[in-house]
């Protein structure tokens, strides 16, 4: 049996990161040019941070915030309501075995570096770390 070499600890592949990385391209550009047939979609300025694929790369989770981090329901909403275009635009663009399946969650990088920031403005941690 073929080790999982993303559950292992070892992180994903290069194949792996690759995919992610033409997949995140490609959604990028098609929501910024507007290609999808959905008006309420097209209204909306969607960053694409990040895409993971799982190992064999037929599931691709995308990490997604609108501009301004307002609507990230909606925009999540709007986004599976367009998976299928989604999708397709994506298999137009890459030459994979299969088209993934897309799913859709917030990034919460920007939040989570907000924080951090945060964090290292209090004076007892500005101290701690000086020290």
């Amino acid at each position: 049996m073929a080790k999982n070499r993303f559950h292992d600890g070892d992180g994903p592949s290069q194949r792996q990161l690759r995919v992610g990385e033409l997949i995140r391209r490609t959604l990028s550009d098609v929501l910024m040019r507007g290609d999808i047939h959905d008006p309420d979609l097209n209204r909306m300025s969607i960053t694409v941070g990040e895409v993971r694929t799982s190992p064999d790369l037929k599931v691709a989770t995308v990490y997604v915030c609108p501009l301004g981090g307002q609507g990230q329901d909606e925009v999540i909403g709007l986004l599976a309501r367009n998976k299928s275009e989604l999708r397709r635009a994506v298999s137009k663009q890459l030459t994979l075995k299969f088209a993934p399946d897309l799913r859709f969650r917030i990034d919460e990088t920007f939040d989570r570096m907000d924080e951090t920031r945060r964090m290292f403005a209090q004076e007892t941690v500005r101290r701690d770390v000086e020290e």
